[in-house]
């Protein structure tokens, strides 16, 4: 490779660490062309990518960037997985891809949030529900709370009505 393509491939590299919001480093190393493809396409799908790229690039890459240095992860075969701001679906694919071909990709180390996160962690993360499902059970905690208060409002009016009306047929039944 030429200077100049390595010098735009590590411009490229730049910006898709840049742009995302979640970044996972894994070791490919025994999965095949046709493999890699199916991940490929599998992270494609959530809204991710993987890339294998060379590592002096992508060391070349982060220079400039404000992220945790990576440098220490970046040895041997070494994919980045460029993700946006749901850490959890990516991880859940590599965490789910890997079950199906004999625990590859093992998944290095993370960025999540400008904030690095080890493996343990990330496999923690696939775990976690998506985050559309944990809106979803938040808003639906938040929607049986205001039903709750809006119901016991509504006891209270209705009895306060009760007792009006009682007071009412007492006055009459004296007069």
């Amino acid at each position: 490779m030429r200077i100049e393509q390595k010098l735009q491939l590590t411009k490229e590299i730049a910006a898709g660490l840049g742009e995302a919001e979640t970044i996972y480093l894994a070791d490919f190393t025994g999965l095949s062309v046709e493999a890699l493809g199916e991940l490929r396409g599998r992270l494609r799908e959530s809204g991710a990518q993987f890339r294998v790229v060379k590592n002096t690039l992508t060391i070349r890459a982060l220079e400039g960037l404000d992220l945790p240095d990576l440098t220490e992860h970046l040895k041997g075969p070494t994919g980045l997985v460029l993700a946006g701001e749901d850490p959890a679906g990516p991880a859940r694919i590599m965490r789910d891809f890997a079950r199906e071909n004999d625990d590859r990709p093992v998944v290095k180390v993370g960025i999540v949030d400008k904030r690095t996160v080890a493996a343990d962690e990330i496999r923690t993360l696939a775990d976690l529900p998506s985050r559309a499902v944990l809106l979803g059970t938040i808003a639906g905690g938040l929607t049986a709370s205001v039903a709750g208060i809006v119901g016991s409002l509504n006891a209270v009016i209705r009895d306060i009505a009760f007792l009006v009306e009682e007071v009412a047929k007492r006055k009459d039944e004296q007069n």
